[in-house]
C-alpha cells in the first residue's frame, strides 16, 4: 500500500462534501491502493464547525482502510498544509437580487485568500480543483494569486455538464452512457457552455448520424444541458450535491489516470478554440501523466459551434473584467 496524500476539501460540511467524502474515503477518487489524510476546512462559524465535526464522526464509523487520518480546520492555512490535492468545493451561493457581478466579487475575496495559503503551504505537487461557481473565473483568482505553484496546477470542474450531456444524448437515443464518446463541453460552466454534439459520437457513429433531429439538438438538448442545475433547484429545493460528488470524483480520477480518453476540464486557455488567452475555459484535454495534461487541439468545428463557444467566451472575458482588480 502507497503512503497516505493528502486530500484538503473547503466547504467540507455542506451537500456535495457529505456525498463526497465517503467516497474519496472508499477509495473512489485516487484509487484502492491509496490511502489518504482528509483535511477539512468550513468557515469559523459554530454551525458549520459543528456540522464538520459530525461529519468526521460518521466517516470514523465508517471504518475506512484507506482513511489514514481527518483533521478538522477553519483556517485555509492548516487545511492546506502539504495537501497533494486542494479541492476548492465551497463557494458563496448566490441570495435572493444578487447580481452575478456581484457573486462574482463576493467569492473573489474567498479564492484570493484560498488561492495565496494554497501556494504558501500546500506541497510541492499540489494539484487544485475547483467545483465552487462562478467555477471558471474563481480558478482564475485562485491562480492568480499563486508565486510556486503554475497555472497548470489549477483545474476547474465542468465534468458535471458532460455527464449531463451524455445521458440527454443516450436517453435520447435508446443507447447506453457508455455507447457516448467525445462529448466535450466547451467554455464556461454556465448556461452559455456548448456541449458539442457535432464532434460526438453514439455507438461509433456522428451523434446526428444517430440524432437526426437537428431542432432537438440546437434548441432542446443544449438549453436542457445548460440549465440542468436550476431545473434541479426548482425540482428539489436544493442544489445539486450527489451529481456534482460524482462529478469530481470524475474529473480527478481522469487526471489521475493517463491514458487516451478525452475530459471535460477547464484549463488556462492559450488561444485554443478561438478562446482569450488567460481564461480558465473548458476544452478536450487528455491525461498524459499523473496530474498532468496537454489540450486536444484537433476537434473541428462548423459556424453553429463556433458562434456558441463565442458567446460563452464572451461571458468569461467579461467575468474577468469584474473581478480585473483581484488579479494577481
Amino acid at each position: 500500500m502507497s503512503n497516505p496524500i493528502r486530500v484538503a476539501v473547503t466547504g467540507a460540511a455542506g451537500q456535495i462534501g457529505y456525498s463526497l467524502l465517503p467516497r474519496i474515503a472508499a477509495g473512489e477518487m485516487f484509487g484502492k491502493d491509496q490511502p489518504v489524510i482528509l483535511q477539512l476546512l468550513e468557515i469559523p462559524v459554530e454551525g458549520p464547525q459543528k456540522a464538520m465535526r459530525g461529519v468526521a464522526m460518521e466517516l470514523d464509523d465508517c471504518a475506512f482502510p484507506l482513511l489514514h487520518g481527518i483533521e478538522l480546520n477553519d483556517d485555509p492555512r492548516k487545511a492546506f498544509e502539504a495537501a497533494n490535492w486542494c479541492l476548492l468545493v465551497g463557494s458563496k451561493p448566490r441570495g435572493p437580487g444578487m447580481e452575478r457581478a456581484d457573486l462574482l466579487r463576493d467569492n473573489g475575496k474567498i479564492f484570493i485568500e484560498q488561492g495565496t495559503a494554497i501556494d504558501e503551504v500546500a506541497a510541492d505537487d499540489c494539484r487544485v480543483a475547483v467545483v465552487g461557481n462562478p467555477c471558471n473565473t474563481n480558478v482564475m483568482i485562485a491562480a492568480s494569486q499563486a508565486k510556486r505553484l503554475g497555472p497548470e496546477r489549477f483545474t476547474a470542474m465542468t465534468r458535471l455538464d458532460q455527464n449531463r450531456a451524455v445521458t440527454q444524448l443516450a436517453q435520447k437515443s435508446g443507447t447506453k452512457v457508455t455507447d457516448v464518446d467525445n462529448l466535450v463541453i466547451f467554455g464556461n460552466h454556465s448556461p452559455t457552455m456548448f456541449a458539442d454534439f457535432t464532434n460526438a459520437t453514439i455507438g461509433g457513429k456522428p451523434v446526428t448520424e444517430v440524432i437526426t433531429d437537428s431542432k432537438w439538438l440546437k434548441e432542446d438538448f443544449l438549453p436542457t444541458v445548460g440549465k440542468r442545475g436550476a431545473a434541479i433547484i426548482e425540482a428539489r429545493g436544493l442544489s445539486s450535491a450527489a451529481s456534482a460528488a460524482n462529478a469530481l470524483i470524475d474529473h480527478v480520477k481522469a487526471l489521475v489516470t493517463p491514458g487516451d480518453t478525452v475530459h471535460s476540464i477547464a484549463v488556462k486557455s492559450d488561444g485554443q478554440y478561438g478562446f482569450a488567452e488567460g481564461i480558465w475555459a473548458s476544452m478536450p484535454v487528455r491525461t498524459t501523466g499523473v496530474g498532468e495534461y496537454t489540450v486536444d487541439t484537433t476537434w473541428q468545428h462548423d459556424d453553429f459551434a463556433k458562434e456558441k463557444i463565442g458567446v460563452s467566451n464572451d461571458e468569461l472575458v467579461g467575468e474577468r473584467e469584474t473581478v480585473a482588480e483581484m488579479l494577481g
